[in-house]
């Protein structure tokens, strides 16, 4: 039975995991993530009596992510019992079981990464679980809406195979390019290259061991690094290209998907919209991406850069699972 206040429910708890992504990515953008040197606590106190005066520089940022990352997984809390309690479907308690589990790891995550001060591994671990934990909940949200429940709709859906297909797709190229942008972010590899289109002049920039000195170099008489600061390696140059060209052939998945859906008289007018949406969030991702780079990251800048790439995924995911419903209305419906 649809149940109107579970479902309302549960996007309001998406929508807050899609804001706390956001935070998360202030976090990073702005390099506060060990402003807050101690966890549970903050700076010796309750974390949720920590005087507001007191946020100041970085720590409104980590300090205010803390906040609101208790309030998701209180969230997540009521939601788990909600389903447990009020829904009929065995695998979807099972799903709210597994949503909190996944928030409980993220919250101890989120903690490692502050007392093992920032590792790579962990930090990356942290936001990636964080995109899929997004994922999770919005399919929730689906899962309990009522249309899933009513199963009414019905097509001739002969074109179902290969939009499937190229939605998880899709799926997965988002999903692959998010965890290069997470490793971008946490090997401090954003600026090791410059400019766009091209990097250092190159399609595919040298990197000896005086090509890289030389880019240093560049990079001090530019502004971007000083003097005393640690210079680029090779390795965080390979990194940036990597998540750089990766992004042209995943735009290109993401926007034929969208051009299929926007432009398929087969399927629903939201599935329809989805593609609008789709081709919108993969120009707009695009151009945040080279901006991000030629503004200097410029912190809210990036911030959207992460907060948009999380949005195209749970829309991927979405869509795949309602083209993968509408397959198997039809195909139980005999058309």
């Amino acid at each position: 039975m649809y149940n109107k206040s579970l479902h309302r429910f549960a996007i309001f708890t998406a929508a807050n995991t899609f804001a706390l992504i956001f935070i998360g990515g202030l976090v990073t953008s702005t390099g506060s993530g060990l402003s807050v040197p101690d966890w549970p606590t903050t700076y010796g106190e309750n974390m949720f009596t920590f005087p507001i005066d007191k946020w100041i520089g970085g720590i409104k940022y980590e300090h205010g992510h803390r906040l609101v990352a208790s309030f998701v997984g209180f969230l997540t809390v009521i939601l788990t019992v909600w389903l447990a309690i009020k829904e009929d479907r065995p695998w979807l308690k099972l799903l709210g079981y597994f949503a909190l589990a996944m928030v409980i790891v993220q919250g101890i995550l989120g903690g490692l990464t502050v007392l093992f001060l920032l590792p790579t591994a962990v930090s990356i671990a942290h936001g990636m679980l964080a995109q899929t934990f997004f994922c999770i909940v919005s399919s929730i949200a689906l899962f309990t809406s009522r249309w899933w429940r009513s199963g009414e709709e019905r097509f001739d859906f002969t074109k179902g195979r290969s939009l499937q297909a190229i939605s998880i797709l899709a799926t997965a190229a988002v999903f692959l390019q998010l965890a290069f942008g997470a490793l971008l972010r946490h090997t401090y590899s954003g600026l090791s290259i410059p400019d766009f289109p091209l990097a250092y002049g190159q399609i595919f920039p040298t990197l000896s061991v005086d090509a890289v000195a030389k880019y240093n170099q560049e990079l001090i008489s530019t502004g971007i690094k000083w003097t005393g600061d640690k210079q680029i390696e090779a390795y965080q140059i390979v990194i940036h290209l990597i998540h750089r060209y990766w992004a042209y052939g995943t735009a290109l998945i993401v926007i034929v998907l969208g051009y299929k859906l926007w432009k398929s008289k087969e399927l629903p007018k939201r599935l329809q919209r989805t593609g609008v949406y789709l081709l919108t969030f993969a120009i707009l991702q695009f151009t945040l991406g080279i901006i991000t780079v030629l503004s200097r990251k410029e912190f809210i800048v990036t911030s959207f850069h992460v907060v948009i790439g999380a949005l195209i995924l749970m829309t991927c995911v979405i869509t795949t699972l309602q083209v993968a419903r509408l397959r198997w209305l039809n195909q139980n419906t005999g058309l």
